[in-house]
């Protein structure tokens, strides 16, 4: 057998189209030749496999086994790709292809001219090291917009896998997780790509430690251009939650980090520790998901350091903000009012922030930027709950400037140099404390308490673990929109129904800390239709499913409102258009309506297609004998595209149906209608895409 493939196990053979691969070696052309993806071998590999030292072969492996090693020795895979010509690599294929694999190593080896260098589906515990997935498909020309899946590395649910001392340059995406978690990823260079250097879907609980992951970026400067076609060095979305970002060189991109929430689905609990994201064309860090936590991080040389849309429950501690929105630099997109800054929390709500130890300077705009909502001067929802603390504000244009804010704690910010000062308008409830030199740490603040209550049942919240370090006295102050209290004990009987943003202030004098509650506040159910354990019991219609293949998947689901249970329901396969759960799936209630007047019920829902949900929505159906009843919202609205507050992205939202309809709500009769004899409800949800999509409802009631 050639020397070129060596097998570790003494029998150990590779197959390829039913003959042993050794024989087919004098065959290959050289990696120079130019080839068709024809012309690319596939190999199959079935044991541990070492590679001549330095080959290259026009070969793709396809490993569907486990507890195998392939020892590349930096030989070289050639795909079908040719420089200069896009639709080649588009149709080059793979070029280590890993499917249900467990426990497999690779180590040195190189892809090069295929469509994807790697791709990994459905495996676990593999190890990939030292090896080079560089110049596969890249594609720095194109314009706006997704395209498939390309570039470096992609894993697809794949978990508990190692990716180390990797590179991948001059592709599209270096690094793509979709579904992928409990990952490791560290010391690898995945740098100069034209989309992103790292990009995660749904993939939580993943480690990135100390990679290079600069140079994300798609731009032509000497044609003038201005922006970066959204192209980014991290991009990180739908569901992507819990991962841990430290040491990395994010450098250099269109943006830096971007925490995308195209569809509604935001990622949460993703913590940033001492990465470095400087000279971002637009913003170093761009967010618009809430719960994350950037600690010593730098944001330098970008349009803006941090620009934080609609990023409620964010920490930041002890980040550098610098040289952001300079006339000599990247100033990409002034803000009216501000111009640029270096932490600049605009454009959504924001509740619940801590900002504590930041060096925000040299910044054309504010060191710290605050504002509510512009087109209702702040009517509709402002910046809420903050504490900004400890943080250095220094030869920005303004140390704060600040807008339509509400519940602000100021406290030892050493502002100096700022050519306009502090600008604060319209700020209700700020505290700009005294400074005590005696006081030298900030309290703790602890909160114990439900994030459900029910209406006219008294629902308690405790702080009285709240704790000051050097054992000063503590103050509280307790929020819920109209509702306030100042004991370490806070008790309440609440009278209506919705969502409460609770926020608890806990402070010795000087410094603070804060606690918070997504609180849900629910009337009672007498009967609840369908909605508490009988899953089973529900049907649906799946508008364009002319092949019959859709289906509709229910399930009870512990995370409720009302009850022990909520429904949950996913189009599984999804067709497009309508989804409708009906209840009962037999059509064969006798309900009366006739002197209800409205439909009620609590709704969440994850969705991964781009841009999420479409066209009215939710649509509530009344099924009679002879006769539908439709009721939609109004002017085409889509509830999850008009959410009536920012945390309904991530938890329950109210709906109440008005069964004669109203300005807000239409309603269309088909057939003779007879609210006294009703078979069954529906609601149905229109998406883009086809992606399966998952809704949660609960306490479904007609009153």
């Amino acid at each position: 057998m050639n020397e070129a493939f060596r097998h570790r196990r003494r029998h150990g053979r590779v197959r390829q189209s039913g003959r042993f691969f050794g024989c087919l070696l004098a065959g290959f052309a050289t990696i120079g030749s130019p080839v068709s993806a024809a012309d690319t071998r596939t190999m199959m590999v079935t044991n541990d496999l070492v590679l001549e030292k330095g080959a290259s072969w026009n070969t793709r492996l396809i490993v569907r086994v486990s507890h195998v090693t392939i020892e590349g020795n930096n030989a070289t895979l050639q795909g079908a790709g040719i420089v200069g010509d896009l639709k080649s690599f588009e149709q080059a294929g793979v070029g280590v292809l890993l499917e249900g694999c467990v426990d497999v190593t690779i180590r040195l080896l190189k892809t090069r001219g295929f469509a994807t260098g790697l791709v990994a589906r459905d495996c676990r515990a593999l190890r990939v090291e030292d090896c080079d997935f560089s110049d596969n498909y890249d594609n720095p020309k194109h314009g706006w917009g997704e395209l498939p899946p390309r570039g470096g590395l992609l894993l697809e649910r794949t978990r508990q896998s190692v990716l180390r001392h990797n590179q991948a340059h001059r592709v599209w995406d270096g690094l793509h997780l979709v579904d992928s978690d409990d990952n490791l990823i560290e010391e690898n260079d995945f740098s100069h790509c034209s989309n992103t250097c790292a990009k995660l879907w749904r993939a939580s609980r993943n480690r990135l430690l100390k990679n290079n992951l600069s140079h994300g970026i798609r731009i032509d400067r000497a044609a003038g251009e201005v922006h970066a076609r959204d192209s980014t060095s991290v991009l990180i979305e739908s569901g992507s939650d819990d991962n841990y970002w430290l040491r990395n060189d994010i450098t250099q991109g269109g943006d830096g980090i971007f925490i995308r929430v195209l569809n509604g689905w935001v990622s949460r609990g993703n913590l940033f520790e001492e990465n470095d994201t400087s000279y971002a064309n637009n913003n170093c860090i761009e967010s618009w998901s809430p719960g994350n936590t950037y600690i010593r991080n730098k944001a330098t040389h970008g349009s803006y350091g941090f620009w934080l849309g609609g990023s409620d429950q964010t920490v930041l501690i002890g980040n550098e903000a610098a040289f952001n929105g300079l006339p000599d630099g990247n100033h990409n997109a002034p803000e009216p009012g501000f111009g640029h800054g270096g932490i600049v929390i605009v454009g959504g709500p924001s509740s619940h922030t801590v900002l504590s130890g930041n060096w925000c300077h040299h910044n054309n705009g504010g060191g710290i930027v605050f504002r509510g909502d512009v087109a209702s001067g702040g009517a509709r929802w402002r910046t809420y709950h903050w504490i900004v603390q400890q943080n250095r504000l220094e030869n920005n244009r303004w140390g704060i400037w600040g807008r339509w804010g509400d519940w602000i704690w100021l406290a030892r910010n050493n502002t100096l140099h700022n050519s306009e000062g502090n600008h604060l308008v319209d700020v209700s409830n700020l505290h700009d404390t005294d400074d005590d030199p005696a006081v030298l740490r900030a309290p703790r603040a602890e909160m114990l308490g439900p994030t459900r209550a029910v209406v006219g049942r008294p629902v308690q919240f405790d702080a009285s673990a709240s704790r000051d370090p050097e054992g000063r006295a503590l103050h509280f102050r307790w929020n819920a929109g109209d509702i306030t209290g100042d004991q370490p004990v806070f008790d309440h009987t609440f009278t209506l129904p919705g969502f409460y943003r609770l926020g608890l202030t806990v402070d010795n004098g000087v410094l603070a800390d804060l606690a918070w509650r997504d609180l849900i506040v629910s009337e009672t159910v007498t009967q609840e239709i369908g909605t508490e354990n009988e899953a089973t019991q529900w049907g649906f219609e799946l508008e364009g499913n002319d092949d019959g293949r859709g289906r509709i998947l229910f399930a009870a689901d512990a995370d409720s409102v009302a009850g022990n249970a909520s429904l949950r329901f996913t189009p599984n396969p999804y067709p497009g258009l309508y989804a409708t759960a009906i209840y009962p799936g037999a059509r064969n209630a006798d309900w009366d309506f006739s002197a209800k007047t409205k439909v009620r019920f609590w709704i969440k829902a994850a969705n991964p297609n781009l841009p999420g949900f479409q066209n009215p929505g939710p649509v509530l159906w009344l099924y009679g004998r002879d006769a539908t009843v439709k009721i939609e919202p109004a002017q085409g609205r889509n509830l999850f595209g008009d959410l009536p507050f920012s945390e309904a992205r991530w938890t329950w939202m109210p709906v109440t149906v008005p069964l004669t309809g109203n300005a807000e709500w239409t309603r269309q009769d088909s057939g003779k209608t007879d609210l006294s004899h009703v078979t069954a409800l529906g609601l149905s949800l229109d998406s883009w895409g086809a992606e399966p999509f998952t809704v949660w409802v609960d306490g479904l009631t007609a009153d």
